[in-house]
């Protein structure tokens, strides 16, 4: 089955990918049957970050290609963007915590060291405090 994937190139820590029509048994970085653009996630400046042949990409897909499921992204941002505009990052993970509602404090830093730092109290807070003393009162006094 042929199928357009991305094709690494580049240095170390600076990726640049060739958009390539290729046999999917062949490697990531072997043999391909036509070039079709290009992404480099770390475009600065007036670089271009995506340029792609939209026509022939079109005529793969007609003969039955299959587009690898971020080469599909890109033709999709491709589409609505054009060829100046670099795809946007993924947003960095939010932890579980965060996911809670509840904020954790610094390692190291507690009620006291945010008081010497000058920082009002209500900045640092702990992970809901008030359903601990809640589940505190309803037991009965030994």
């Amino acid at each position: 089955m042929v199928k357009i994937r991305l094709q690494r190139g580049g240095a170390k820590k600076r990726p640049f990918y060739h958009i390539v029509v290729t046999d999917m048994r062949n490697g990531r970085d072997g043999r391909y049957i036509e070039r079709l653009g290009f992404f480099n996630p770390v475009a600065i400046g007036g670089e271009v970050p995506l340029r792609l042949d939209v026509e022939r990409i079109e005529y793969w897909k007609g003969h039955g290609a299959q587009l690898s499921e971020r080469v599909n992204n890109l033709v999709k941002h491709f589409n609505r963007h054009g060829e100046g505009e670099a795809p946007a990052r993924a947003a960095p993970p939010v932890s579980k915590a965060k996911e809670a509602g509840g904020q954790t404090v610094p390692a190291g830093a507690t009620g006291d060291a945010a008081a010497e730092s000058g920082k009002p109290d209500d900045t640092v807070e702990t992970s809901a405090p008030e359903a601990q003393d809640a589940a505190g009162e309803d037991a009965p006094q030994a």
